[in-house]
């Protein structure tokens, strides 16, 4: 009985990953992958600007090494993002966007 009682008086085990506590870790977690796609979007923005007046321009160069370059990056941020940190702690959301980013890039690279 003693046991009994003893549990019922106990106090609820707080959680460390309380729903109110991951707003802030978010916003932390979040600023290495948004200095890793800020610059894949921009890359991605030239290479996507840039046009090519012959088959033998550098600019031809320059936008694949650039969509290249934001595969690379978005590849980089989506490796953080698997970590398990990562995975309980951010939403869904940060694994689609890289992802849509790469691809655009990828086929920019491949049909300058």
């Amino acid at each position: 009985m003693g046991s009994y009682r003893d549990a019922r008086l106990r106090l609820p085990r707080e959680d460390v990953d309380l729903p109110e506590d991951r707003g802030c870790l978010r916003w932390v977690l979040g600023i290495p992958l948004v200095v890793l796609y800020v610059p894949a979007v921009y890359a991605c923005g030239i290479a996507l600007a840039m046009r090519p007046d012959s088959p033998y321009d550098q600019v031809r160069e320059d936008a694949r090494f650039l969509g290249g370059f934001s595969v690379f990056l978005c590849l980089l941020g989506l490796l953080i993002t698997i970590t398990p940190l990562y995975r309980r702690t951010m939403s869904r959301w940060w694994f689609a966007a890289p992802v849509l980013l790469a691809t655009v890039a990828y086929f920019r690279a491949r049909t300058v």
